[in-house]
This record gives structure tokens, C-alpha cells and sequence, in this order.
């Protein structure tokens, strides 16, 4: 198993969020927000077969909760 981890950047609502995405089995991803600086972190990780799979499905769910705000 690969024992490094992945780092995404991606802009949603106008702000910017890092993920990360660090293995836990041979085929199994689990992404989350990268603790920055006054931002709050207590979110629950999203699992994906690929760390790309793991991150979209992070963003999808951050995308979706920035709609429902209306921010």
C-alpha cells in the first residue's frame, strides 16, 4: 500500500479549500480539509476508491452545502 498522500486545491463559493487524501487499503482513499489557519475543520472524511474519487466526492458535498447557505 502506498503510503503517501495527495493534496488538492480547489475553489468553491469563492474560497479556497485544501484537501488531502491519504491511503487506508490497498483500494480505499479518504479525503479531507487540510486544517488552515481560522477555518473550521470538524467535517467527516470521504472515501473513495482513488484519491481523486475521495476528494471530488469531499467537493461535491462542499459545493452542495455553499448552495444550500446561499453564501
Amino acid at each position: 500500500m502506498n503510503t503517501y498522500v495527495r493534496q488538492f486545491t480547489e475553489s468553491i463559493g469563492g474560497r479556497e479549500y485544501l484537501i488531502e487524501a491519504a491511503p487506508v487499503a490497498a483500494d480505499r482513499w479518504r479525503a479531507c480539509l487540510v486544517r488552515i489557519p481560522g477555518m473550521p475543520t470538524a467535517l467527516m472524511p470521504f472515501y473513495g476508491a482513488t484519491p481523486e474519487e475521495a476528494a471530488r466526492q469531499l467537493c461535491n458535498w462542499l459545493s452542495r452545502a455553499y448552495q444550500a447557505t446561499g453564501r
